[in-house]
């Protein structure tokens, strides 16, 4: 895969990425995170829907139909998980230069 202007992805773009691995308007979005994080990450409205519509954009989610009129639902698209597969090796490469490396230091 050619490399992307948006690679690497924001911590935000991947929690959202990560959350819309299964169908969510955007209140769930959030909450979704909160969760992943343990609490440790709380997306504002205004930078999670700024986030959406950048990953819309790029065809990363699409939006879906919704039994509520009221909400707009977003789930990740083929290229979205493609996406993420492609950060999930770069992260897992770079973790991986922490063996052995990290364990014979004091942090």
């Amino acid at each position: 895969m050619k490399k992307h202007k948006l690679l690497p992805l924001s911590e935000t773009m991947h929690y959202i990425l990560l959350a819309l691995r299964e169908p969510l308007h955007g209140y769930a979005i959030m909450q979704k995170i909160e969760e992943m994080s343990d609490g440790d990450v709380r997306i504002a409205a205004g930078t999670l829907y700024g986030a959406i519509d950048n990953l819309l954009k790029h065809h990363w989610i699409k939006q879906v139909p919704s039994n509520d009129s009221r909400r707009k639902v977003y789930w990740i698209t083929e290229e979205g998980m493609d996406i993420l597969k492609t950060e999930q090796k770069r992260l897992a490469h770079i973790l991986s230069l922490y063996k052995g490396v990290m364990e014979d230091e004091e942090v």
